[in-house]
This record gives C-alpha cells, sequence and structure tokens, in this order.
C-alpha cells in the first residue's frame, strides 16, 4: 500500500476526509443526464449484492448514505456524492442480476461503458469481489470493460468478516492470479469488511489520495 512514513499521514489524511460532509449531487440513468464537476471521481462496482451500499457507508460512517438492501439489482442509476467537496463518489448499478429486464440491462450497461470509457475526471474505479465466492465469470467480464477502457481500477473483496484468515489467504492467492493479465489493474487486493470495519482505514487512505488538497487541510487532519 503506502512506505513508511507516509502510510501514517495517509491513514490521517483517509480518517480526516472521509469525517467531512458527504452529501448527494445527482443520480443519472440516461446518457443524456450525465453532469459535469469540477472534482476527481472514484466510482465504485460490483456484482448485484456484493456489500456496495454496505461499503459506501462504512467508509463515510453514515447510516444511510447509500441504500442498502437484501433485494440485489436496487441500484439502479448512477449516483453521484460529493466528499467534502474534494471528491465524488460514484455508486454505479450493479451488474449480474438475471431477474431484471434484458432492457434494464441493456440501459444500464450501456451507461456504464459509456461512462467509464469517457468520463475525464474518472480517476479510479474500485471493483468490489464477494469475499465468500471469489471472481466470477461476468467479474471477469466486467475486468475486460475496465482493461478497453483503460481505467486504472483495484479490486476490493467485500465481506472478509464471513472468510477465515486462511480462507482469505487462499482467496488473495487465487485474485491476484486472476488479475496478472490485466494491464489496468492494480496487483494489491484489498479485504474490507463493512461489519467489523478490517481494511476500512486503508481504503479511505487509498481513496484519500485522489482527493483536491489545500495546506489548511494539512493543519486540520
Amino acid at each position: 500500500m503506502f512506505e513508511e512514513p507516509d502510510q501514517e499521514a495517509a491513514l490521517a489524511w483517509g480518517k480526516w476526509l472521509f469525517a467531512q460532509e458527504c452529501e448527494f449531487l445527482w443520480g443519472v440513468a440516461s446518457l443524456s443526464d450525465l453532469p459535469e464537476f469540477d472534482q476527481p471521481e472514484v466510482a465504485f462496482i460490483g456484482r448485484s449484492n456484493v456489500g456496495k451500499s454496505s461499503l459506501l457507508n462504512a467508509l463515510t460512517s453514515r447510516i444511510s448514505l447509500a441504500r442498502t438492501s437484501h433485494t440485489p439489482g436496487r441500484t439502479q442509476q448512477l449516483n453521484f456524492f460529493s466528499l467534502g467537496r474534494r471528491l465524488v463518489l460514484v455508486d454505479m448499478p450493479g451488474y449480474g442480476y438475471a431477474k431484471a429486464s434484458k432492457i434494464a440491462i441493456a440501459r444500464w450497461n450501456k451507461l456504464v461503458q459509456f461512462y467509464l470509457k469517457s468520463r475525464l475526471t474518472l480517476v479510479r474505479v474500485y471493483m468490489l469481489i464477494d469475499g465468500r465466492h471469489g471472481i466470477k465469470t461476468n467479474d471477469m467480464e466486467m475486468m475486460q470493460i475496465l482493461d478497453t477502457a483503460a481505467v486504472p481500477y483495484r479490486l476490493v473483496a467485500t465481506k472478509a468478516d464471513k472468510v477465515n484468515h486462511l480462507g482469505q489467504q487462499e482467496l488473495q492467492k487465487d485474485m491476484e492470479g486472476k488479475i496478472q493479465n490485466h494491464p489496468a489493474a492494480f496487483p494489491e487486493v484489498y479485504f474490507v469488511s463493512s461489519t467489523t470495519k478490517q481494511g476500512i482505514a486503508e481504503l479511505r487512505a487509498d481513496i484519500a489520495q485522489f482527493a483536491i488538497k489545500s495546506p489548511l487541510d494539512f493543519e486540520r487532519s
């Protein structure tokens, strides 16, 4: 992740940033509605029911920033949130939800692919993988889309509290082996739990490196 002594500073900066106000900016369900912002954007994507909304809530220490649901496919648009007016967090529609209509799936796929390929303010995608199951076929398909779009992305294994230490080690080895041939992917996989908060501070620090900074930020943190 970060080299010492940078890690301590990065963790502190991430903690400060994610304690700032996080406000909903815009919801986008069609290409014509895509807004333009002057802040860098990081996006979160993953299979339906991977724990994306729970992770966003855990990162921002909110209860209902992103709506959580036991029903897959609940997020049906791109949702934009401004974090401290320094960084935009983008909650993307989940993929792999077979019960959605073909028309809805086609519409989501078109919106997502257009956003990934054309968004100049997008600096990083965090692709969430269910830590209980590892990388599936539709995850591999999304990785290929990200590679083609040349968008840097990092895999984040969610629900780490459901997997023991040995299981995490085996999954990490498997996942890092599978991403070796994906040029846009970072080689290191993060493990996080929205329940136990494992890996949350480290993920905040990784995300926070893209936020707009000012000299006063370092005095506040």
